[in-house]
């Protein structure tokens, strides 16, 4: 028996062994392993001066080369692997955003408003490694695939008319290259569903379960975009971000809040997004949260005498952070942006992250060198002009220092539906409100003229200007084309949209460095914030009035001919189906056999009154003509 008791326990012990075994080998490459694929989650949250906070979601997942690629994956998802695969996708973006961002209270010169502010709509962008004669092909099987996989109306960017190729904007390849734009596209829940299922704990675990629906469309901005890089050494790297803009709940819990309304307002993750973040995904290489704090309220900061404290006068940031990054400055005599980090791991116990602002305090984001504005000129339902604007923001005094050294350069990209028909040669550029030689201005310029439903007309022209500038402004002539009824949406009084412009500065960067290497090693977030994002600014969508049909005449017209044909039709089949002799005899024969309702009562009357005396008749005869007589007359 004991002989017998050791076979057993030696058996358990080697199956538990094996079991051990195959474990690690079949989850080893989930959990952080350099060689395997990979997912990180990164939350960036920050207070901006309007009252509002900036929530930016990071999540990025990387399928390292194989020879299984694009068949067995453990954490990539396999739906993007395959669009990878059978498209040749090189770089694609795709953006679904509702609202817009706005420039001048959230920043637009940092690196969130440099890659994550994107106009309203649905905007998508990609190149691919095919041949050139193959790309609109692909384009167009791309757009239906990522229609049906986000639950969208991507697939109206097939159309010719819908997209273009950019030239020199994106700084890519030409011939690749195909961009398009739906302004007019509504985001729901329907987008951020799909979206949320590429995710490897989708929103059941980790920073992924605080993207509480009511709490993310209620705010000012919310943006979800995809990113996807595919490459020969570094495989398949696909960036998840939504970047969000909310309204704290306004907390009265001290009598400071009673002043002119200047101090911001205190907020938590769970006052913000109405639920409790416990532990991460599991499947995470890291979990973090990252707060930042901009370097005019760290300049505020060290005037208090504070420098880098998370408590102190003027506010309370709790928990503790785990780790306190700096970022270095190029300009010695500016302050530097301050980042806090927590480390998202502790599975039973909330991280309520938050900040509790004591004493009023007004600052402003950093902004880019100039402001870039659109709007429409004229009146009238057959022409007006198109203005885009750069006005300079005063925020950069490396530039104005220079004075008449420094050249400033702007790349506007633009695109217009083809029934506005733009005059590319009513170009006029305004500097400082002066007409301007266009060779004086113009370093480089691309038009493509418009086709009748066939083209969209596309502008790119780069611009060269001194920094001192105040002013920049262009105008462009177009008149409205007549379209077929069909061709109208269902809501062509409201007007049609033009995509919003972008203008980019190629001289200015948005990139960061922080001080110590190891706290971005294992952050793609702040990778990320390192790259060399050229700083870029998108215009309003443009909404254009078109002189618009009366859509209820056709509908008249067809019950009005209706109406005549069943009368005409009608009398018709009556002449022709009737047999006036046949009538006139049935006719005669109901007379006969059926008597009327007066002849029969004055029948029954005149029975009863012949056996009465002379009198008494005519009295009852008088009395019922009375009665018939008022009742007729009643």
């Amino acid at each position: 028996m004991a002989a017998l008791c050791r076979r057993f326990t030696g058996f358990h012990f080697l199956l538990v062994l094996v079991s051990l075994s195959i474990s690690s080998l079949v989850f080893g490459d989930w959990i952080g392993d350099d060689e395997g694929e990979q997912f990180t989650e990164e939350l960036l949250l920050k207070p901006l001066p309007d009252r509002k906070v900036l929530a930016h979601f990071h999540f990025q997942s990387t399928a390292h080369p194989s020879p299984d690629s694009g068949h067995h994956h453990h954490l990539f998802p396999k739906a993007i692997a395959q669009l990878v695969q059978k498209f040749q996708i090189r770089d694609l973006e795709l953006s679904f955003t509702q609202g817009r961002w706005n420039y001048e209270n959230w920043g637009g010169s940092d690196p969130i408003s440099s890659t994550n502010a994107k106009p309203p709509g649905v905007e998508l962008w990609a190149t691919f490694n095919v041949p050139v004669v193959e790309i609109d092909t692909t384009w167009k099987n791309l757009t239906h695939a990522l229609s049906g996989l986000f639950c969208s109306s991507i697939n109206f960017l097939e159309s010719s008319t819908s997209y273009t190729t950019p030239s020199f904007v994106f700084g890519l390849n030409v011939s690749n290259i195909r961009y398009g734009a739906l302004p007019r596209e509504a985001v729901c829940t329907e987008n951020l569903t799909p979206w949320l299922k590429l995710l490897p704990c989708r929103d059941k675990a980790g920073l992924a379960t605080l993207l509480d629906r009511p709490s993310i469309y209620k705010g000012y901005y919310h943006s979800q975009k995809l990113r996807l890089t595919s490459t020969k050494l570094s495989g398949i790297i696909l960036e998840q971000t939504l970047t969000i803009v909310l309204q704290p709940n306004i907390q009265r819990n001290s009598a400071h809040s009673l002043l002119d309304g200047a101090i911001q307002p205190s907020w938590s993750i769970s006052s913000m997004f109405k639920r409790n973040l416990t532990g991460s995904c599991v499947l995470a290489r890291t979990s973090r949260i990252l707060v930042e704090l901009e370097k005019n309220i760290v300049s505020k900061l060290e005037e208090l005498g504070h420098g880098g404290s998370w408590s102190n006068s003027l506010l309370d940031l709790s928990p503790n952070p785990f780790r306190v990054i700096k970022e270095v400055n190029p300009f010695p005599e500016e302050s530097n942006s301050i980042l806090f980090e927590y480390v998202n791991s502790k599975e039973y116990e909330p991280l309520d992250v938050g900040i509790k602002w004591k004493l009023p305090f007004v600052w402003s984001s950093p902004h880019a060198p100039f402001h870039a504005s659109r709007f429409l000129m004229g009146s009238g339902t057959e022409r007006g002009s198109i203005a885009i604007s750069l006005q300079s923001t005063k925020s950069d005094e490396y530039f104005r220092s220079k004075s008449n050294e420094c050249r400033m350069q702007a790349v506007v990209f633009q695109v217009v539906p083809w029934y506005v028909k733009v005059y590319y040669h009513t170009l006029q550029i305004f500097i400082d409100q002066k007409l301007q030689n266009l060779s004086d201005v113009i370093e480089k310029i691309r038009v493509t003229p418009s086709e009748d439903k066939k083209l969209p007309g596309t502008l790119e022209l780069v611009l060269g200007y001194p920094c001192t500038v105040q002013s920049v402004a262009l105008t462009l002539d177009f008149d409205k084309g007549f379209l077929h009824i069909h061709e109208y949406p269902p809501d062509a009084n409201q007007g049609f949209d033009i995509p919003s412009a972008l203008v980019t500065f190629p001289n200015l960067h948005s990139s960061r460095i922080y001080i110590g290497d190891d706290s971005s090693v294992h952050s793609p977030l702040l990778l990320k914030f390192q790259e060399k994002n050229v700083v870029l600014s998108y215009t309003e969508v443009l909404l254009v009035p078109f002189t618009t049909p009366d859509f209820s005449m056709p509908y008249n017209v067809i019950t009005f001919t209706c109406t005549v044909l069943a009368l005409y039709f009608g009398s018709l089949l009556n002449v022709l189906r009737r047999r006036i002799g046949e009538e006139e005899r049935l006719m005669r024969s109901k007379d006969a056999t059926k008597r009327g309702l007066i002849p029969l009562i004055v029948s029954k009357i005149t029975s009863k009154l012949r056996g009465m005396p002379r009198s008494k008749p005519l009295l009852i005869f008088a009395v019922v003509l009375s009665v018939l007589f008022h009742y007729i007359v009643n």
